[in-house]
């Protein structure tokens, strides 16, 4: 398979136009189409490149998968932590979007959905298991999920980056 080319476009990689980039769109929802190029979030441009689908230059030097690493992080707090949940999503086969205007990290849609199809079924936090959420916080995430009419997961990344998720949700007495 022909690697996507890319180059960096603020916070996000923008792809260059090519029947390839459409197809990791098309198929795969990686991405938001933006005429013939696809806008990828970090997370999103990471994956792939680990994947070794894609490409990324900035002036006109490929970046490494650590230099590209290293730049991600310094824009992203937590991105490692926030990446290992992306990414074990991903592998699992579902559509993964970012979802900061709901006011959570990601958007997860059911295996099989597509964005714009149907809605997201869970907005997902990602947390790292040796940090703590007072009940404030919890609450807070529960009725941001519950306002968006989807279901809230935690993701807990352990030192070995395994996750492990718990859906909360309200439930009518």
């Amino acid at each position: 398979m022909i690697k996507v080319q890319a180059k960096l476009y603020g916070g996000n990689v923008l792809t260059e136009a090519s029947n390839e980039a459409r197809e990791l769109y098309n198929k795969n929802r990686f991405g938001a189409l933006k005429k013939d190029n696809v806008i990828l979030s970090l997370f999103e441009a990471f994956y792939l490149i680990e994947k070794d689908k894609l490409i990324i230059k900035e002036n006109k030097k490929e970046l490494t998968e650590e230099s590209f690493l290293k730049k991600a992080r310094k824009q992203i707090k937590n991105f490692q932590i926030k990446y290992s949940v992306f990414k074990d999503l991903r592998d699992r086969g579902y559509i993964v979007k970012t979802a900061l205007k709901f006011g959570a990290e990601f958007r997860v849609y059911d295996k099989g959905v597509q964005p714009g199809q149907d809605h997201a079924k869970w907005i997902v936090f990602p947390v790292h298991e040796s940090e703590t959420m007072t009940w404030h916080e919890f609450s807070a995430k529960n009725r941001v999920a519950h306002s968006t009419k989807k279901k809230l997961l935690i993701g807990i990344v352990d030192d070995e980056e395994s996750v492990t998720y718990y859906v909360c949700s309200w439930l009518r007495p």
